[in-house]
């Protein structure tokens, strides 16, 4: 069984607007010194698999599938192997 932990954000060219308006309103509440903000989406998934790399070629099938927008998202991945 391996533990994929999928991190999903907007690509450097696609403006954020709700980064914009959470780094807007850290600097109203006095943390001056924050430079940008990016949200994105974070998503856990366990995978049965007989090896690593079959597991990682499932998670980039259904990250590319349903996970993220391929026109506006990019995404990055860990994989770990977990006990059942």
């Amino acid at each position: 069984m391996y533990l994929g932990k999928v991190y999903v954000s907007y690509k450097p060219s696609v403006l954020d607007p709700q980064g914009t308006v959470i780094q807007n309103k850290l600097g109203q509440l006095g943390f001056a010194d924050v430079d940008s903000v990016k949200q994105g989406k974070y998503f856990e998934i366990k995978l049965k698999a007989d090896t690593k790399q079959a597991a990682a070629t499932q998670l980039e099938e259904l990250t590319q599938a349903l996970l993220i927008n391929p026109n506006t998202e990019t995404y990055r991945y860990d994989l770990e192997e977990v006990s059942a």
